[in-house]
């Protein structure tokens, strides 16, 4: 089995802090998939009749992988986006989408899907410059959390305890960044600090595990030095990780719970999720191999 996996650096480049992309070459490696890390700055994209010749690599025709596996996130720009469907023409199978990476990259795309299917969410806005105060307080009231409308790993992700927070917060947006696109989501007090990542593959719940900010912060992220408990997949977190994954078209997914009064809310969902911090809190789990038994299975490939 032979794959490209697009990353943001080259693999020479990778840093003690790139577990996943570690993860998935030493996996490959163990289980004799000819794994290549590729970057968008070596793809050059030429759109013609003979598609044998529209994907080159530094410069020269390359044979095609078997699958595609992109590690941008919501860092995709429109070119790794571009590379993507072009491969996903010529047979190439990509894991995920390239369709589906584009719409959860939006977290308001997101919700409003997440709302036409009916699922638990957090009750999202999106900000128009001047800000209307009264209709934020009276539809979401303060707390309220402040997003960008993409972003990863809680950057760009906010907390306005008051009104007065809120305006100062605003007007520093409106100056400084004003060509940023901002959503606002209701403030559920009952999951301050902590919530649950479910990974997805396949439309499978694989694992899940509880996030917990450190005292008197509010973002739960493992990257910004949150605790990891595991935690048992529950029918219900079964059922709103699995469906969230389904709507979605999502082979692989990250899907974030909160924590509600009367059960859980769907906050976000990422196609290229960090596993790190739930491979740490479930002994024995590869994430990298349960990717690539899928990929496997998906394209017919003896083990």
């Amino acid at each position: 089995m032979r794959g490209w996996i697009l990353y943001k650096i080259p693999r020479q480049e990778l840093g003690p802090n790139a577990y996943e992309m570690r993860r998935f070459l030493e996996t490959a490696e163990e289980r004799g998939i000819d794994l290549r890390v590729v970057t968008q700055e070596q793809v050059d994209l030429i759109v013609a009749g003979d598609d044998r010749k529209s994907v080159r690599l530094e410069g020269e025709i390359v044979a095609l992988p078997d699958f595609i596996l992109p590690r941008r996130g919501a860092g995709t720009t429109y070119f790794c986006l571009a590379v993507i469907r072009q491969l996903e023409r010529m047979g190439v199978y990509s894991v995920n989408r390239s369709s589906s990476i584009e719409i959860v990259k939006d977290k308001l795309y997101t919700q409003q899907i997440l709302a036409e299917s009916k699922l638990p969410f957090a009750k999202t806005m999106l900000v128009r410059f001047p800000i209307d105060v009264r209709l934020v307080e009276s539809v979401l009231g303060f707390p309220v959390i402040v997003k960008t409308v993409s972003g990863s790993q809680g950057r760009g992700v906010f907390l306005a305890e008051t009104r007065r927070q809120f305006e100062d917060l605003m007007h520093l947006i409106s100056v400084a960044a004003s060509g940023v696109n901002v959503i606002l989501q209701e403030f559920i007090e009952t999951s301050f600090g902590r919530d649950l990542r479910v990974i997805t593959v396949g439309g499978k719940a694989v694992a899940c595990m509880q996030r917990t900010a450190p005292p008197g912060a509010f973002k739960a992220n493992y990257s910004g030095g949150a605790s990891v408990d595991a935690r048992e997949l529950t029918p219900e977190i079964q059922r709103l990780s699995t469906e969230a994954s389904r709507i979605f078209d999502l082979d692989v997914a990250g899907v974030d719970l909160l924590f509600d009064r009367e059960g859980f809310k769907i906050c976000e969902v990422n196609s290229s999720p960090g596993f790190e911090g739930m491979e740490s809190c479930h002994p024995g789990l590869s994430m990298a191999d349960e990717i690539y038994r899928f990929v496997r299975n998906r394209l017919k490939l003896e083990s």
